[in-house]
């Protein structure tokens, strides 16, 4: 994949010298990166390193115990009443397991935003849920229940329902996860095929190898030992090159 050039590109999310963690426990320590619009965004790292706490941190779950977290301009972890809700309206998240709610239709759960935070009609919602199916491949299933489509469909319908609102900033919490490999690459696909019809920009918390080398213009590496990035740039060129052994050893699955 041919790599963005930052320099061309705006941000669209910058943190600064963010700590964040629980109690007294340090998770992540005055940690720095940004992230460029219309960019897929890979945030990985081994287990317990933090990356699901930076990113109930990114999308306003937690606030940090120092730092800034700032979203287009706009610092979320000084933000208050509509300044924070109308910057966080410009974001839209996919959760592990697609979150759909059980007893609503697909159609219903895609609906769901719109109803909640616009004055649409319901014949303009209909219109930009059955839009939103088709987007991800969904066309024919408005009225079937969670339960009744398989585990990729779940995660396609969480992805139209993180879409309902035209969002800015698209976040993934472990896509790919429960998936077997064919799924998984064909939701790579969709994401690819977002990225670049939309220009969303795109943050993704994973650790699955192949998704990260199909996806991801540009990745950082967190590291629990130090609570520190470790290491920042395209996934090929850091498994090829990188000096750090442990980053070697991540992207090539090595062992000591």
């Amino acid at each position: 994949m041919i790599n963005m050039k930052a320099e061309e590109k705006k941000v669209a999310i910058k943190v600064v010298e963010m700590v964040a963690g629980y109690g007294q426990d340090v998770i992540l320590n005055h940690i720095n990166f940004e992230v460029y619009e219309g960019e897929i965004f890979v945030i990985l790292g081994g287990s317990g390193c933090g990356k699901s706490t930076l990113l109930k941190h990114l999308i306003g779950l937690n606030q940090p115990m120092a730092g800034n977290i700032l979203i287009n301009g706009i610092d979320i972890t000084a933000g208050t009443g509509g300044n924070l809700h109308q910057v966080l309206h410009e974001c839209g998240i996919l959760f592990q397991s697609g979150a759909l709610f059980g007893s609503m239709t697909v159609a219903e759960n895609v609906a769901l935003p719109m109803q909640e935070h616009t004055d649409l009609p319901a014949s303009s919602i209909d219109n930009i849920v059955k839009m939103k199916l088709a987007q991800v491949s969904l066309t024919g299933y408005e009225n079937h229940l969670p339960s009744e489509i398989s585990g990729g469909m779940r995660k396609r319908a969480g992805l139209a329902r993180a879409m309902a609102l035209n969002p800015k900033i698209l976040f993934f919490d472990e896509p790919s996860a429960g998936l077997d490999p064919v799924t998984s690459a064909e939701l790579d696909q969709l994401i690819i095929r977002l990225n670049r019809s939309y220009n969303t920009t795109m943050i993704i918390v994973t650790h699955e190898l192949p998704s990260i080398f199909s996806v991801a213009h540009r990745v950082i590496m967190l590291d629990k030992r130090v609570k520190k990035i470790i290491a920042e740039g395209s996934p090929h060129y850091l498994r090829d090159n990188s000096q750090n052994l442990f980053v070697r050893q991540f992207f090539n699955r090595e062992i000591e």
